[in-house]
């Protein structure tokens, strides 16, 4: 117990480990914002995944051809914008199983991408490091939030313009009412469905773009296997900040630490074994799925279909 304490305390006070954090978290955090978005309206968005997954690469296309990061990022956020609408469309225009539908968009884009990955081979590099004057020589952290790739401080305005637009729009109050009780916001003339699919939309535009984050912004080229379960540690990242925007902001920076913590370690010359660090995150989430999803309170229409006339 006193070497994980020592291990521990070698982590908490290394810079890298920080600096490892935030880029991790960051990607959670482009998909994490959209998804509490979506599951605000009543759609849990499984297909997250895919969403990422098809931004990554159309960010690496999109760099190929243009060498341009902010074209790669574009493109990036109209993959997933792009999945978002045929999740949308079929889950609440055509009233199709919604976690059918975001399953099986998952395994076609893993799928897709991977075909065409193997025939185009689009060529890519990670984006320049960008040191903000002054903040970067924060002790500790100022590397970790100030000097990392430019397309990690997209999200410092994204998170509060999708809670603005979330808490102090009249379309976000539509949107949370329509997750709370959508017979009740039907009557007062709100088109639920509707509403369920542009929330959507909004999830696919901000996971595409954590997908062309996390090509342009962390690796610097596309695998088939980049995502790597990560949209659905979003998913539970919402669930841990109980679909609050602070919560799931610090259920991101948790599971970063944790993949830092990970590949940290080792470098430091503690021992652990390959096979427990890389399931560590994975032991994480269904550990916190277990204690955080009955200690708080979903949308009370989360995950249920709504067709007019029917309760």
């Amino acid at each position: 117990m006193g070497d994980f304490f020592g291990a521990a305390g070698d982590v908490l006070s290394n810079e890298v480990a920080y600096e490892a954090t935030v880029r991790f978290a960051a990607l959670l955090v482009f998909a994490a914002v959209g998804e509490l978005i979506a599951e605000r309206a009543g759609t849990l968005n499984i297909s997250v995944e895919g969403m990422v997954l098809g931004g990554a690469f159309a960010s690496a296309v999109g760099y190929d051809l243009t060498g341009s990061v902010s074209v790669g990022l574009c493109m990036a956020a109209s993959a997933g914008l792009t999945v978002a609408i045929v999740h949308g469309n079929l889950s609440h225009r055509l009233t199709a199983n919604t976690f059918v539908v975001g399953l099986t968009l998952n395994i076609l884009l893993l799928g897709l991408t991977s075909f065409l990955d193997s025939n185009i081979e689009p060529v890519s590099r990670a984006a320049h490091r960008f040191a903000v004057p002054g903040l970067a020589d924060i002790p500790l952290i100022g590397g970790a939030l100030f000097e990392q790739p430019w397309p990690l401080y997209l999200i410092y305005p994204l998170v509060p313009l999708c809670w603005f637009v979330l808490y102090r729009t009249r379309w976000g109050l539509d949107v949370r009412a329509v997750g709370e009780n959508p017979q009740s916001a039907d009557v007062s003339g709100l088109d639920v469905n509707k509403l369920r699919r542009q929330a959507v939309y909004v999830s696919g535009l901000t996971s595409g773009l954590g997908g062309g984050y996390l090509v342009l912004g962390q690796i610097g080229r596309f695998e088939s296997t980049i995502v790597g379960g990560q949209g659905i540690i979003a998913i539970v990242a919402v669930i841990f900040g109980g679909w609050t925007f602070r919560g799931a902001i610090i259920g991101c920076l948790l599971f970063g630490a944790v993949n830092s913590f990970r590949l940290t370690l080792p470098t430091l010359g503690h021992e652990a074994s390959p096979e427990l660090l890389s399931a560590l995150p994975f032991i994480v989430t269904i550990a916190t799925v277990a204690i955080f999803a009955h200690r708080t309170r979903q949308p009370a229409a989360l995950a249920q279909p709504f067709i007019r006339g029917l309760k």
